[in-house]
């Protein structure tokens, strides 16, 4: 078998172990199922964030945002996309309104994500819990989600916390995304005492260091760092605002912001979730679902392939969009069918009822 060429200029180390390895393994034939919206669905069906802001509600819970409101080209009222801090200030009335805050702020210059495609990946996945469950979603605190890669925004606990009363692990690598995401938590009873957060020591790991095999965990959520180099981030952030503001735009900041870390890697997208794929796997028996999101079409094929390799027992390849976006999440367990049904028994069939 022929592992994917990677595109990427330095691949990683397990896709070159993969190289290595392909024809000496005969891995394991993964199920692989795709699952595609109902024709002209957008969001999901239990997003709150269907049909247009509703501005006049959220200038009341934010005044602020009152001076960012300009007229679209049919004349409506909106928000200007373009200016990283109305977008900032719309997401913190989005916040408040939905989602029982009080609080929410971030560093300047750090990831503000558009709200609505971050509660569609937390719907999905509570899908996929679910299927796992007899159509019925586990729900409360006793479930425990891992957020690789929480941010300083804290939005993926933000919501599953809300919806599903989930707890939550948050893993980061930057200090003061860290310190911001505990703030967000200590400023909010709703969120208190049920997100764990925890700064990955090593840059190069991605579970590891941040939990451990006794460690139970039902799902794990990450949505990877996009491009693969910092010029690469410029440039989609440069047709972003020239797209939203309709001509060329030669210079601009990061209309949702957003540090290095969180927008670049070396080796992009592909090489995080084939390196997420290699410890997943270590991590197989303690945690049911892996996902991740691949924003890229162009990288589902490799990260198929990555995990068969690995022995991935069932993969779902989730699609999703918003607006003009389009990308997926994918979704993998290595539990056989008898750990599955013990694991259903022991943590989600109480949690199901609440």
């Amino acid at each position: 078998m022929n592992t994917p060429p990677d595109n990427d200029n330095k691949p990683s180390s397990f896709a070159q172990a993969l190289r290595n390895k392909a024809k000496e393994v005969a891995p394991i034939q993964s199920k692989i199922k795709e699952i595609k919206p109902k024709k002209g669905s957008k969001l999901h069906k239990r997003n709150k964030h269907h049909g247009r802001y509703d501005l006049k509600q959220l200038v009341k819970i934010n005044p602020t945002l009152s001076k960012h409101i300009i007229k679209s080209v049919r004349n409506e009222d909106t928000i200007d996309f373009s200016n990283p801090l109305a977008v900032r200030l719309l997401n913190e009335a989005l916040l408040k309104q939905h989602y029982e805050l009080n609080f929410w702020d971030i560093p300047e210059n750090y990831l503000c994500p558009p709200i609505p495609g971050r509660a569609d990946y937390m719907h999905y996945i509570a899908d996929v819990l679910a299927a796992s469950n007899f159509g019925e979603i586990p729900k409360g605190p006793k479930i425990t989600c891992l957020d690789v890669g929480i941010g300083a925004n804290c939005v993926y606990p933000i919501i599953g916390v809300s919806t599903y009363g989930w707890s939550f692990i948050g893993s980061d690598i930057d200090p003061i995304a860290i310190e911001s995401a505990k703030k967000i938590v200590e400023e909010n009873t709703s969120l208190k005492g049920k997100v764990d957060i925890r700064l990955q020591e090593n840059p190069k790991d991605i579970l590891y260091g941040v939990i451990d095999h006794e460690e139970k965990v039902d799902v794990i959520i990450c949505n990877p760092p996009f491009h693969a180099s910092q010029e690469a981030a410029l440039e989609g952030s440069l047709r972003k605002v020239s797209n939203l503001q309709k001509k060329e735009v030669k210079e601009a900041s990061l209309n949702f912001g957003g540090i290095g870390s969180e927008l670049w890697c070396e080796g992009g997208e592909r090489r995080f979730v084939g390196d997420m794929i290699r410890e997943s796997k270590k991590f197989g028996r303690s945690c049911y679902w892996f996902s991740s999101i691949v924003s890229k079409q162009s990288n589902l094929k490799a990260i198929q392939e990555y995990l068969h390799i690995a022995g991935a027992a069932e993969v779902k390849v989730i699609a999703m969009s918003q607006g003009n976006k389009a990308s997926r999440i994918v979704a993998w367990t290595f539990l056989t069918d008898t750990q599955k049904a013990q694991w259903q028994k022991e943590r989600w069939a109480e949690s199901s009822k609440e």
